[in-house]
Formats: C-alpha cells, sequence, structure tokens
C-alpha cells in the first residue's frame, strides 16, 4: 500500500496547559495508481496530515507508513515528491541550477538528471527562463518549478499541498496533464485542494476532512450522486457535521 494511514491522532499546544484535538482518530489508505483529493474547509487539518506523512512533525498516537515503511525511516523519501503549498527557493539561483540541486540530492546520475531537467522544464513552460534568477518570477512560474522540483527523480508517490496555488488557466491545465500522466504510468498522487473543479476533472477517490475528522472516503461519483455537483455535495456535508456539533 503507497499510503496507510491507522489511527492516527494530532494535539497542538493551546497555552501553557490545554491541547487542541487536530486529527481525529484517522483511518485513511491511498491505492496504487490512484489519484486522491483531500479536501475540507480551512483549519481542518489537512496540512496536517501532509506534514506527519512528510515526517515533518509527529503524531501523538496512530502508524503511518510509506510502501508499508515508517516514515520516519530514511529510504522512505526516494518514493517521494512533494509541493508545498508555497514553495519557496533561494531567489537568486535559476530554475536549471536549482534542478540540479534537487536531483544531486536524490543521487540522479549526471546525463540522467541534465535529459529530466530539460524535459520538466519544456513540459512545464519554464525553458525560457531556465537560466533567469528566480526572483524574477511570476508566482505561477514559482509554483511550477516547485512542481518539476517535486518530479525530478520521478518519484512512484507525488504529494502535492494545493498544487493549482497561483496558477492561470494555463497553467492548471498543465499542471493536470501532468498528474493524469502520472496515473497513466501507475504513479500514485496524493493532493488537497479547495479548486472543486480541478477535484472532479482528475480524482479516483476523495477523502473530506472537517475539524480532523474524517467525513467520507470513497469514489468521487459515490458522493456527488444525490447532489448537483461537488461544490453543493461538500457544503451539504461539512455544513451538517457543524451542526451536528453545536
Amino acid at each position: 500500500m503507497p499510503i496507510r494511514i491507522a489511527n492516527l491522532s494530532k494535539y497542538y499546544k493551546k497555552g501553557l496547559k490545554s491541547k487542541k484535538l487536530v486529527i481525529d482518530d484517522l483511518n485513511l489508505e491511498i491505492k496504487k495508481g490512484e489519484v486522491f483529493g483531500f479536501l475540507g474547509p480551512n483549519g481542518a487539518g489537512k496540512s496536517t496530515v501532509i506534514k506527519i506523512l512528510l515526517d515533518f512533525i509527529r503524531p501523538d498516537s496512530g502508524v503511518v507508513t510509506i510502501k508499508n515503511l515508517p516514515v520516519n525511516e530514511p529510504g522512505v523519501r526516494k518514493y517521494i515528491g512533494y509541493l508545498p503549498e508555497n514553495p519557496f527557493f533561494y531567489d537568486h539561483l535559476t530554475a536549471q541550477e536549482t534542478l540540479k540541486f534537487g536531483g544531486k540530492a536524490a543521487n540522479m546520475e549526471k546525463g540522467v538528471l541534465e535529459e529530466r531537467i530539460d524535459q520538466l522544464l519544456t513540459r512545464l513552460k519554464l525553458s525560457h527562463v531556465k537560466k533567469q534568477a528566480i526572483r524574477t518570477y511570476s508566482k505561477g512560474m514559482v509554483q511550477r518549478l516547485g512542481l518539476a522540483l517535486a518530479l525530478i527523480h520521478e518519484p512512484e508517490i507525488c504529494i502535492l499541498d494545493e498544487p493549482m496555488s497561483g496558477l492561470d488557466p494555463l497553467g492548471r491545465r498543465l499542471v493536470a496533464d501532468l498528474i493524469l500522466d502520472m496515473r497513466k504510468m501507475g504513479k500514485t498522487v496524493f493532493f488537497s485542494s479547495h479548486i472543486l473543479s480541478d477535484i472532479e476533472s482528475l480524482c479516483d477517490r476523495i477523502g473530506i476532512l472537517n475539524e480532523g475528522k474524517l467525513l467520507f472516503c470513497g469514489p468521487l461519483e459515490d458522493f456527488v450522486e444525490e447532489s448537483k455537483g461537488l461544490e453543493a455535495a461538500f457544503i451539504k456535508v461539512i455544513e451538517t457535521d457543524r451542526k451536528a456539533k453545536e
């Protein structure tokens, strides 16, 4: 199983003595070769789950594995490509230099790395600025470079936090096509997004998180079959959950 989360809970400190539950006994399995959309309102806990998957923070309880290995196992890194919501780079470097650094960190051979850099920069429409300092890039160009860096070592599993953030319609199409190609190649894509139209067009299954609790997990068509599209179904399930807690 590419990604497995079992009985995951996480608390954050709230003041000196109290704690706030942000992930509540989460169970989730992501299958090989699927595109999984992770949805929820702001503050639902999506980014916290992603940070735990990447071992940036540790859970208070539960088991999290990547390819059946604990996420704190160093060898797990080679399987994962990660795009944060707001990628940040050394702005005096170029795209070419940034990707070369990423590839070397992943122990890629020089010839393979150079070919991969050219391939990704061409695919993401960044070839014309590959030798320009990143400080000259627009937000959308930085976002596309972040995706290129996540994919440089051809990972089996891609974890993308708001991959369409800051992209214009053409940029969103580029990224969407890449995600679909990854699925064709049997790769696993786990991504969060607030752009529901992208979720509808790309995902095999979705998970709905609200206040740390998983409200739904399953095929997209099962979630929207009784509603007028994903947006209406999403709003309904979140509002129902909130009313139940009042």
